[in-house]
């Protein structure tokens, strides 16, 4: 069972609602929203029941359909034809994977206001257009975005739950962990990055530390993914398993932006654009907009034409990137700390995915002017820190300058309060930047 920090959220909810509102987990296919469902209805209700609406008899979608004007009758039919008994202010009805139902998503607003139980929603691909045509979002409605296991959480599932408090510590004083500590940390670190945290990959590598156990999960993953689009991008499909398919190579490029000349010599962002969306609301991907004029409000200047596409999960990245697990480089090079050049986007795209789960929106800034080199920079990320605006650069190791975050720290100086670079080694303040391991990333 793998200890997941969503199921105090969960709780959480529960004692504020009141029974008030339904929550709403939202999330990628195969992230763990079914299991915690469960887990919590089971540990936290006298009762409940599950709903599945990825495999549901026909004769529950009638009860749905014919029978919701009459509450008292809906739930005694519910009752009989799961053997469930429910108890009023006890009892939990889960709606799992509700966006295959929508009109059970548009009853939530008729069964909150009953009050007699509470209700979990569960869904992927939830924002879609497809799976929201036609019916009324309830108001009643909270949401939750859960995302793959972070590197804490994949801590825990190795039995360790010291590593994280003491580096916690460490990043809050701006101490250096000393070698011996930073070495292990980040050897437990390399394995989060190949094994990722999709939950099935974490519990098929634990069962005798085994990478290929890990790496077939994946590709089953991966393959899943790819049903989806042609399933629900219908009538686009082509287009968005062309920009999925390009991810790899547009991140393995120096500039990371997503070039669209790469799908075609006539390519237009235009074209493209729905292709992008699907990715993004289907959580497969995080995708990183340039912030043309950097301030608090990053949104404000984001320009959605320009964007960086990182894959949701590194582990799934890592999977992707190459041939099976037994000729796949990048499992030696990783465990090894010898990444080249290109292959430090696996760090940055750790990066988008540590920064996602602390619930940052993803910006980077990026200015091409060859005449003023001056104005000629990228930086990695941005994120608001009160009301300073924090650039982030990740750097391999033994990296030499940080041009682009100088240039970026003189021409925006009143906009900007702490400056980092992540990187592998140890925590170091030079040039007034605060130089962090690639890991506390989950701290920012």
């Amino acid at each position: 069972m793998l200890k997941r920090k969503i199921y105090d959220d969960l709780v959480a909810w529960k004692q504020r609602s009141g029974g008030t509102t339904a929550l709403l987990i939202d999330g990628a296919r195969r992230v763990g929203k079914s299991f915690i469902a469960k887990e919590f209805a089971e540990n936290e209700y006298k009762s409940h029941m599950i709903i599945d609406f990825g495999n549901v008899p026909k004769d529950v979608l009638d009860i749905f359909e014919n029978d919701s004007t009459d509450l008292d009758m809906f739930f005694a039919k519910l009752s009989v034809f799961f053997g469930v008994q429910l108890y009023n202010r006890e009892s939990l009805i889960v709606l799992d994977e509700v966006q295959q139902f929508p009109r059970a998503r548009q009853l939530i607003k008729y069964l909150v206001a009953d009050g007699r139980y509470d209700y979990l929603e569960t869904g992927s691909l939830i924002r879609l257009k497809k799976n929201v045509k036609d019916i009324i979002i309830p108001s009643e409605e909270e949401h939750l975005e859960m995302f793959p296991l972070d590197f804490e959480e994949f801590l825990w599932a190795l039995n360790d739950e010291v590593t994280v408090p003491f580096i916690r510590q460490a990043f809050e004083a701006q101490k250096p962990l000393g070698q011996a500590v930073h070495r292990k940390v980040m050897n437990s670190f390399r394995q989060y990055l190949l094994v990722g945290g999709m939950p099935q990959s974490v519990l098929a590598y634990l069962n005798g530390k085994d990478f290929a156990a890990s790496d077939a999960v994946k590709r089953n993953i991966l393959r899943l993914y790819r049903d989806d689009v042609a399933k629900f991008a219908e009538g686009y499909e082509d287009k968005v398993y062309a920009v999925f398919d390009g991810i790899p190579g547009q991140l393995s490029k120096k500039e990371k932006k997503y070039r669209l000349s790469s799908l075609g010599e006539n390519a237009r962002f235009r074209s493209y654009e729905d292709s992008f969306i699907w990715l993004n609301e289907a959580m497969v991907v995080n995708t990183c907009f340039n912030a043309t004029d950097p301030n608090v409000g990053l949104a404000l200047s984001a320009d959605h034409a320009t964007q960086k596409c990182y894959m949701a999960d590194t582990g799934l990245l890592v999977t992707f990137m190459d041939k099976g697990y037994t000729d796949n480089e990048l499992y030696k090079a990783i465990l090894f700390d010898k990444l080249d050049v290109n292959e430090g986007m696996i760090l940055e795209n750790m990066v988008a995915q540590m920064l996602r789960c602390r619930g940052h929106k993803l910006y980077f800034y990026s200015r091409c002017d060859k005449e003023h080199r001056e104005n000629h920079m990228e930086v990695d990320f941005l994120i608001a820190e009160g009301k300073k605006i924090a650039p982030i650069e990740v750097k391999s190791g033994n990296y030499r300058s940080h041009a682009s975050l100088d240039k970026f720290r003189a021409k925006f100086s009143s906009k900007i309060g702490e400056s980092y670079i992540l990187y592998t080694k140890d925590v170091m303040r030079s040039d007034n930047i605060l130089h962090l391991p690639i890991y506390m990333a989950m701290f920012l």
